[in-house]
């Protein structure tokens, strides 16, 4: 396993002006005093570990993620304990969803003891940065990513390859408490397309959302929703999460994972714990009919989607050109408050672990 050598910073923020931020931190506008990074080398493999003070990546101007955008990215999230321990949620699947990218992507894979090594020494170094929750959801959120960095136009795999750690302290994703958001269904774009990188985590799928969100955001709604790629037909997920549906009889049903659609740890989360509530969950293509008919006629009783960032937001409403539908009144339904905060205590340590999901950093 790889040694990450620490080279404290020599210019660390004040301690008052890290608890200033703290007490307000956002999402992704400040970031610890150090980073994490590895080099990866035809000739040398993975090498160079270390822990470093927070700055600018140095690339020449024809580094090949710059022309040909290959590049992979992880989320996840260190949670302080009551005791004040830190933790991780499930930092292994990240790891393997890492590879599976990286696969795809042809870059190196990063054996899985080493992603988990660099996130745990960059959250050790900076373990004063990881905020306190006081029964609330701070964090500090972890951003490894991986990218070209060989100088060399030639379209081919990398021969050099820079791998990093970054953290960012962040708040509530709903500062004012869970609201149900509007999601806008496109018809003019999609996510991803069979044999394309629609099951990878990498830059290129959330840039080709991006024209879609703006065209959400214009139309009043939160997040944007996408179709499949050949019928045009079959609800995938949104520009950065899944989605579930909470039928009548209380069973959860959710999209099946077809190679289009991004395999995330919160998704996979969710559905054992359902299985273990007691609901039965189903994974299948879900029509966008059935979604506009089943919040119709009551048998889709709620709505709501995951991710790392927002942990489980409610959908109170999914708006089109043509017509707009709301389910469950528009409301947070009971399914899906109960998900959220069954997740929420487990990843804070306020609930036993009893699948050994959670991983000490500090």
């Amino acid at each position: 396993m790889l040694e990450f050598a620490l080279t404290q910073s020599t210019a660390p923020r004040p301690a008052a002006e890290r608890a200033d931020i703290l007490a307000a931190p956002g999402f992704g506008r400040f970031f610890t005093d150090h980073m994490a990074t590895v080099t990866w080398t035809r000739e040398h493999g993975w090498h160079d570990a270390m822990v470093r003070p927070y700055g600018p990546l140095q690339l020449d101007p024809s580094a090949a993620v710059l022309h040909y955008a290959q590049e992979i990215f992880e989320g996840m999230k260190a949670y302080r304990h009551a005791d004040g321990s830190v933790w991780a949620f499930r930092p292994d699947q990240n790891a393997a969803r890492f590879q599976r990218s990286a696969r795809r992507l042809a870059l190196p894979e990063l054996p899985a003891e080493d992603f988990v090594e660099a996130v745990r020494a960059l959250v050790a170094a900076d373990v004063e940065w990881v905020p306190d929750p006081a029964g609330g959801e701070a964090s500090l959120y972890l951003r490894p990513f991986m990218f070209a960095s060989e100088a060399f136009l030639g379209v081919r795999p990398a021969a050099a390859v820079t791998f990093c750690v970054i953290a960012s302290p962040a708040g509530p994703y709903f500062a004012g408490g869970v609201k149900p958001v509007s999601i806008w269904l496109s018809s003019d774009y999609t996510r991803a397309a069979p044999g394309g990188t629609g099951a990878a985590k990498c830059g290129g799928n959330y840039a080709a959302g991006l024209a879609p969100q703006v065209e959400a955001v214009e139309h009043g709604c939160d997040q944007v929703c996408f179709l499949d790629a050949v019928e045009h037909r079959w609800i995938e997920e949104l520009g950065g999460m899944n989605l579930y549906f909470v039928l009548d009889d209380g069973s959860v049903v959710t999209p099946e994972l077809t190679g289009t659609i991004l395999e995330g740890v919160t998704r996979d989360s969710i559905l054992t714990m359902l299985d273990a509530s007691g609901h039965k969950v189903d994974e299948r293509r879900i029509s966008i009919d059935e979604w506009r008919d089943g919040a119709s006629s009551g048998r889709i009783r709620e709505v709501f989607a995951c991710g790392t960032a927002a942990v489980v937001t409610p959908v109170g409403r999914l708006v089109e050109h043509e017509q707009e539908t709301v389910v469950g009144g528009g409301e947070t339904g009971p399914v899906t408050a109960a998900v959220r905060a069954s997740l929420l205590d487990l990843q804070y340590g306020r609930t036993p672990d009893p699948r050994g999901w959670l991983h000490r950093l500090v």
